[in-house]
């Protein structure tokens, strides 16, 4: 096993287990084999060998290949047992409702689960409470609670609670909910992104108005310009990060289950959506460690991806679920999201810079192939275990489609913990830096490249002065010492052009079943027609939601060069 020394700080610090004195009493190695015996009692169900899936599940963790989501590892095993990372919860337009889905949240945070609400059925600021004689208070109000009671709950819970705040484009408190996290320290426990529709962005390309809709009565109540409201969306992404938009009628228009729901929300990340009390459970491949020579070995990958499949479909079965009504819809539809990480170490090690046509030519043919490759797994479990119940009306349930087992089988996640774990890149970010500094679940940790130091010995260049000077920088520009194509080849996100972040993103989205998580990452010195054209690129381009992120903005920066306090 090749753990590095931050993998084990992580490990150490919030996955093994410990004692009631809270010392670690358990090492990586019995960490996955507690997550491998615990996944395979799965099998039983299905009359097959548990001992011999739990050997295969061992196998393909301990070699770093493949990581389930952090509750996986957290929790498998354990009395608490709940295994999933991603969450969506309704919020009906009701105090009951508000709060018993606040008491929902606070058992799925306190699993190290991440949740997903839509804020956009409760009914704008001073509109009329019959009830009560009263008038409303607004989403934003009732966020705010939220993310106190996220506040107090992640102090004890197995990692940082996680949401993500959503609101439609033509709620009538758009514009409320759009400016609030400009204010300092408003929502810290919140992504928060627009549910942003083909009206809308119809209506901003013909520079028109569109309607404001109130959802207690249906009817419209108000007109905003487009560009308004755009330019306002522009301006806080700017500045802070957020919102990022969700282009939810796409996303609706990719549902398979359309006859149970309509998605309203996604988990926090925004990479899986998820109709109300559903779940899912992700896992991501390491793409790093199928490159071998230089050469893709395309036979090993696609044995590792069925194995995958498998083991997050037995997850389903295993979990211990916060609630019934998650529970009966995770069954329902069994999805599962099978992604990547390590996509940036893959194209070093094949010789392609991350911006290059050919990474986004290679970026389709890889996706297509993982998704292929699980879509024939989930056939080959529907077989001998059946498709999942909610099949029948499914996009699948109709001539020459498959009958599978998953109603979704890929998803790319961010992988920022994972992937320290698993010595990688991040999902299908490119390098942040070759060197730098950063806090992972309340852990300081040192990084530099490991690729960036073997290619610096194999090719003549490494030496005490270039070392330094990366820890300086980050950055592999500037420095003669490095040959002009290996800058190339270690370019880091704020030198990439946020075009080809966002193509990027596109070409792994042609082939994921539900969306992808990727920063668009921009310098301090952008402009905000950067962030408009970001925006704009992200619909026109296909993809299900952007998130753009100018360096050392408002929001913070998470990360530091190896050489600063």
């Amino acid at each position: 096993m090749e753990l590095s020394e931050n993998a084990l700080k992580v490990l150490s610090a919030r996955y093994l287990l410990r004692n009631e004195k809270g010392n670690v009493v358990e090492t990586p190695e019995e960490m996955f084999r507690r997550v491998a015996h615990n996944i395979a009692k799965a099998e039983k169900l299905y009359n097959e060998d548990a001992d011999y899936w739990e050997e295969r599940f061992y196998e393909i963790m301990a070699s770093l290949r493949f990581l389930p989501n952090s509750p996986t590892l957290m929790n498998a095993g354990k009395s608490l047992g709940q295994l999933a990372a991603c969450f969506v919860l309704p919020v009906e337009d009701s105090m009951k409702s508000i709060f018993d889905t606040l008491k929902n949240a606070a058992l799925i945070l306190q699993s190290g689960g991440g949740t997903g609400f839509s804020f956009s059925r409760l009914r704008p600021r001073a509109d009329i409470v019959r009830s009560t004689g009263g008038i409303a208070s607004g989403p934003v109000s009732f966020m705010k609670i939220y993310n106190t009671a996220t506040e107090v709950i992640k102090q004890g819970g197995a990692r940082r609670g996680a949401n993500m705040g959503i609101l439609r484009i033509d709620h009538p408190d758009i514009l409320e909910f759009i400016k609030v996290k400009r204010s300092e320290g408003e929502l810290t426990n919140f992504n928060i992104s627009v549910n942003v529709t083909d009206v809308f962005m119809e209506a901003l390309k013909n520079n028109a108005e569109y309607d404001l809709i109130n959802p207690r009565s249906g009817e419209a109540v108000e007109s905003l310009k487009a560009r308004t409201v755009f330019d306002e969306l522009v301006e806080s992404a700017w500045e802070t990060g957020d919102p990022g938009l969700i282009f939810i009628d796409r996303i609706n228009m990719a549902n398979p289950t359309p006859g149970i729901g309509n998605f309203e929300s996604t988990n926090p990340c925004g990479e899986q959506p998820l109709l109300p009390f559903e779940a899912c459970v992700l896992g991501s491949l390491n793409l790093s460690k199928y490159v071998k020579d230089s050469v893709i070995d395309y036979s090993f990958l696609e044995n590792d991806i069925k194995t995958a499949v498998r083991f997050l479909d037995d997850t389903i079965d295993v979990n211990i679920y916060p609630l019934p009504d998650i529970e009966r819809m995770h069954k329902g539809n069994r999805k599962i999201g099978l992604g990547v990480m390590g996509w940036a170490d893959m194209l070093i090690l094949l010789g392609i810079p991350y911006n290059h046509k050919k990474a986004f030519e290679f970026a389709r043919k890889i996706m297509k192939f993982i998704r292929d490759k699980a879509r024939e797994a989930s056939v080959e479990l529907a077989e001998r275990r059946g498709v999942f119940p909610n099949f029948k009306g499914s996009i699948y349930d109709a001539p020459c489609m498959p009958a599978v087992r998953n109603a979704t089988t890929t998803t790319i996640a961010p992988t920022g913990t994972l992937a320290t774990i698993a010595g990688c890149s991040s999902g299908i970010e490119p390098l942040f830096a070759i060197a730098y500094k950063r806090f992972v679940l309340d852990t300081e940790l040192y990084e530099i490249n490991r690729h960036f130091i073997e290619t610096a010995r194999k090719r003549g260049f490494y030496s005490e002065v270039v070392i330094n000077r990366i820890f300086k920088t980050g950055i592999a520009k500037g420095i003669k010492e490095i040959p002009a194509d290996v800058r190339k080849l270690f370019k880091t996100a704020l030198e990439i052009p946020f075009e080809d972040h966002i193509e990027m993103q596109a070409a792994f989205q042609e082939y994921t079943d539900n969306a992808v998580s990727k920063t668009i990452n921009i310098p301090h010195k952008a402009k905000k027609e950067d962030v408009a054209q970001a925006f704009l690129l992200a619909y026109e381009k296909g993809v299900k939601g952007i998130t753009v992120f100018r360096y050392g903005a408002k929001k913070g920066t998470l990360v530091k060069f190896a050489d600063s306090d």
